[in-house]
């Protein structure tokens, strides 16, 4: 199993207020082996004792693996910057649920492609419908149950569609989260895009490596986008 984890494991367990023995009896080892493990001399982790760790942490395996925990805040500030945007036009400024969750992916790798971390620290997987963290679903019934957002739930054809729209209560809302260069980015990538429909950039990030490489319900590790050319990130 990848180490990547061993260096943010110390930060973890500091962060909580816990020694190194309280964590070795939790997981049921040895406060050496701990020790071992903290320090990156125990190689051979596996993924029950993994396991054991991030629920300890109270984190997910995902995020221990990676050594980055998920900014859902940030995240949350990240949907409301690009509902700001107007990043579909041709839907009077809603977008669909489907092609704001690539926006969004396409951020969070992008950043990373350019300063080897995300910006949100969300964790993608490999779904049918695309990369997407798990809690984006919750993530937007929680922006929509506070009033911030709105979601029209209408039928095009046979498909179902949502379409995700900033409240005006929300409007003065000040983002607090977002850098200026991160908002740079996000704004180069809306502008890409506003003009092309759900299917054009579902079919782009099909295409690019971290999703075809991964297995279907797989983690994508981020690693994978530093392998795509400049002009492919977004």
């Amino acid at each position: 199993m990848t180490n990547k984890y061993i260096e943010k494991l110390k930060v973890f367990r500091l962060k909580r207020g816990l020694s190194q023995e309280q964590v070795a009896q939790a997981i049921g080892v040895s406060r050496p082996t701990y020790t071992a493990i903290e320090a990156g001399k125990k190689q051979d982790l596996d993924i029950g004792e993994a396991q054991k760790l991030a629920n300890f942490f109270g984190i997910s395996l995902g995020e221990l693996i990676s050594g980055t925990i998920e900014n859902v805040e940030k995240y949350k500030q990240m949907i409301l910057s690009y509902l700001r945007m107007d990043i579909s036009s041709s839907r009077g400024g809603k977008v669909t649920k489907t092609k704001l969750a690539k926006l969004l992916y396409l951020a969070d790798f992008a950043w990373f492609y350019d300063h080897l971390e995300s910006m949100s620290g969300m964790q993608y997987k490999k779904f049918a419908y695309g990369p997407v963290p798990d809690t984006f679903f919750r993530v937007l019934d929680e922006l929509e149950g506070d009033g911030k957002i709105n979601i029209a739930r209408t039928k095009e054809g046979e498909r179902d569609v949502f379409l995700i729209s900033e409240s005006e209560s929300n409007k003065n809302e000040k983002i607090t989260t977002i850098s200026d260069e991160e908002k740079e980015l996000m704004t180069k990538i809306a502008k890409k895009w506003k003009e092309k429909n759900t299917q054009d950039i579902v079919t782009f990030t099909h295409n690019q490596l971290p999703y075809t490489i991964c297995r279907d319900n797989e983690t994508i590790p981020y690693e994978l986008i530093i392998q795509e050319d400049p002009g492919d990130v977004y």
